[in-house]
């Protein structure tokens, strides 16, 4: 193949084909990097802002309850994706523990194999740790986010996976965005734990709402960044929830 396109690689999972692209912009003079599954575009290694902010939103906020305490972290993060939540979480010294849950084995073996541009890779940090299983399952599950101890409750839960809370890549997690499934989610964290949710369009006050009825607190944070390629800024959403202490 050209250096403009390759397909690095291709593959059936049960949500449908997905595929993980390398392209040469040439407005940008960069590779770019994206995962299509099926017709829609999930991510690429151009437009981050959100996907780092989903981590620094929360991690910072909950930093600020206990200012000047050393006291370490559990994480959780929901969807691997290219790693730039992840890889985010790492840079804080306070994170003790890192689980990735990601249910599409050919993205985890992408990290495996080094073909996603992030850097450092996640590899080389060992608080982090891939597990590959069903993140909406483990939520909805009374074992949780670790089979070792089962009821485990972690200090931070974040979650990119779905478009939005109404626009699923699997019609399956529907229920997870439901104030019971909020509601069971909320028993995997521990007490003045924070949820995190990622979504590509602005906040809704609606989906903000049915957050408050199940956390303490809750609302949604705008993230705004320019995109070079169409000379416009785009607004997506970061949702944070915190546990009562």
């Amino acid at each position: 193949m050209s250096r403009l396109f390759e397909e690095l690689d291709y593959r059936d999972t049960p949500i449908g084909p997905i595929s993980l692209r390398r392209r040469f912009h040439p407005l940008l003079k960069v590779d770019v990097f994206e995962i299509i599954l099926g017709d829609e575009h999930l991510m690429s290694n151009i437009f981050t802002v959100s996907e780092i902010a989903l981590a620094r939103l929360g991690l910072d906020k909950l930093a600020s309850l206990s200012p000047g305490s050393e006291d370490k972290w559990d994480v959780v993060v929901g969807g691997l994706g290219l790693g730039y939540t992840a890889g985010a979480v790492l840079e804080y010294p306070r994170v003790a523990s890192l689980r990735v849950v990601e249910m599409l084995d050919a993205v985890a073996d992408w990290h495996d194999a080094g073909l996603v541009p992030l850097d450092p890779p996640l590899s080389a940090d060992d608080r982090c740790q891939i597990v590959r299983d069903d993140f909406f399952a483990l939520a909805q599950s009374d074992t949780g986010f670790d089979a070792d101890h089962p009821g485990r409750q972690f200090h931070a839960i974040l979650i990119d996976i779905d478009h939005t809370p109404d626009w699923l890549l699997d019609a399956r997690s529907g229920h997870f965005y439901s104030e019971a499934g909020l509601r069971k989610l909320l028993t995997h964290l521990k007490p003045g734990g924070l949820m995190g949710l990622w979504s590509d369009v602005p906040p809704d006050e609606a989906f903000v709402q049915r957050l408050s009825g199940v956390f303490a607190e809750a609302w949604g944070e705008p993230v705004t960044f320019y995109n070079p390629l169409q000379d416009k800024h785009h607004t997506q959403a970061v949702y944070l929830g915190f546990k009562a202490a």
